[in-house]
């Protein structure tokens, strides 16, 4: 069980595969909210409230692909095949979510409810596996800390792409048919995604896929990690991470076109901010990766929180001003991303100390269902706050309550969540010295080609 160094190649591939997966995430992010309430035609409340219901669903499929997940044996291994299996299902995923048909109001509610269900499906189907992937790949948390960092890099690009290419796509492809056009630009974005899901299956391999183990229900499994403290921490900061994260992100559009009054400024302030993502994402492992990770978290974290609600206080005319804070936000909180992902592989690794259970699959199912109930909660108060405070949909101007409501849900609101998180990271015990530990346990172990006995390890951390 000796550490393997990863070619930058494989990182490279791997981190491909969550290009693939920003070319949705990154258009779901920015312009689904958008979509629905001024091209497909929602209302904001509706709208809301659909990205939070869907989320119930999510509540019993994440974990059930977790389970299934950590019970697949393939000549393949375990995680990668599902990147062959559902590349194609999640393309078509993409492009049914922005269609808009011609079935009258309550069919396309309907519609919505149904393409919007299949994304999430899909999605979870092709995203727990390949984030679950991480631990098969490298045993070594340092290793793994650079491989997220490569990820988000990549991932992040992704998300440039469809910053630079998504608006230019709908109009070119739409030639004034805006419906046409968003559903144009989807289907070249889906493409994309299938071709890179390939690439990562064909240039990663799984290296430290745990032995049989005996089966147990998914509600064993759920009630296990219930009781590891540190998984309860990373599913509460999540959740409250991605309400923030979301809020701010879904607001983008509506801050740029209606705050700033820029709409011609549009791509050009995604844009930025990819790029933004795609430094701090980079210098994650360099800068960061010898120090402790719930330390240095916790100092940049409330850094974001702070650098955002500082936006506030800026006049939206001040364009340079707005874009400087955006890039230094963009560095600063992305930086922290690859720190949150090792960490959750290091749940898994501690979870093995502690019930002699792999469950690498059921950790990153969960949180992942952790981030999308903080995506449905940023995404629905987001229509809820905009019906609240009068927005109307397409409408040339706003109310002064809706332009004021737009510039908090962009600056303070998420930057109190995201200094909040702070507060829980406090609570988190798995620093540098306590991952030696237990590494030098699991190799102990495998050495000894004996399983640990769970009596011996099931202390909770204080």
């Amino acid at each position: 069980m000796n550490a393997v160094r990863l070619s930058v190649r494989e990182k490279v591939a791997y981190g491909l595969g969550d290009t693939g997966c920003n070319f949705v995430w990154q258009t779901v992010m920015l312009f689904l909210a958008y979509f629905y309430t001024d091209i497909y035609g929602l209302s904001p409340a509706h709208m809301g409230t659909m990205f939070l219901l869907v989320r119930f669903i999510d509540a019993v499929t994440d974990p059930i692909m977790g389970s299934i997940v950590d019970r697949t044996r393939s000549k393949h291994g375990r995680y990668r095949p599902y990147l062959l299996w559902m590349a194609i299902p999640f393309g078509l995923a993409c492009m049914a979510a922005f269609f808009t048909p011609d079935f009258g109001p309550t069919g396309k509610v309907v519609y919505a409810y149904v393409s919007y269900i299949f994304l999430t499906l899909m999605y979870t189907a092709i995203n727990v596996p390949y984030c679950a992937m991480a631990n098969a790949l490298s045993n070594d948390p340092k290793e793994r800390t650079s491989l997220q960092s490569y990820r988000f890099a990549l991932s992040t690009a992704g998300g440039l792409v469809v910053a630079m290419l998504a608006l230019p796509l709908v109009d070119v492809i739409g030639q004034g048919d805006v419906q046409k056009g968003y559903l144009g630009a989807m289907a070249i974005m889906g493409l994309g995604a299938i071709g890179l899901f390939f690439f990562s299956f064909a240039n990663t391999k799984e290296r430290y896929v745990p032995s049989q183990e005996a089966q147990q229900s998914v509600l064993h499994d759920l009630k296990l990690l219930m009781k590891n403290n540190q998984w309860r921490i990373l599913f509460i900061v999540n959740v409250i991470l991605l309400t923030g994260v979301v809020l701010k992100g879904a607001s983008t559009m509506y801050y740029v076109n209606t705050v700033m009054g820029r709409p011609d400024l549009a791509t050009m302030f995604m844009v930025a901010g990819m790029l933004a993502n795609i430094a701090g994402a980079m210098i994650s492992a360099p800068l960061l990766g010898h120090l402790d990770k719930p330390k240095i978290y916790r100092v940049l974290i409330v850094a974001s929180g702070f650098l955002s609600a500082v936006l506030f206080l800026v006049d939206p005319q001040n364009v340079f001003m707005v874009f400087a804070l955006v890039i230094i936000l963009g560095v600063v909180q992305m930086s922290t991303t690859p720190i949150l992902w090792s960490m959750m592989s290091d749940i898994v690794d501690y979870e093995k100390t502690r019930s002699n259970r792999s469950l690498s699959g059921m950790v990153f199912s969960t949180n992942l269902f952790a981030i999308k109930l903080g995506i449905a909660l940023g995404g629905a108060s987001v229509g809820w706050l905009l019906a609240a405070s009068g927005y109307v949909g397409g409408a040339e101007t706003q109310t002064e309550s809706a332009v004021m409501a737009i510039n908090l849900l962009f600056t303070v609101i998420p930057g109190v969540f995201y200094a909040s998180v702070a507060i829980f990271m406090m609570f988190y015990k798995l620093d540098n010295a306590k991952l030696d530990q237990i590494k030098a346990m699991l190799t102990l172990d495998a050495k000894q080609k004996e399983q640990v006995k769970p009596a011996s390890h099931n202390a909770e951390l204080g």
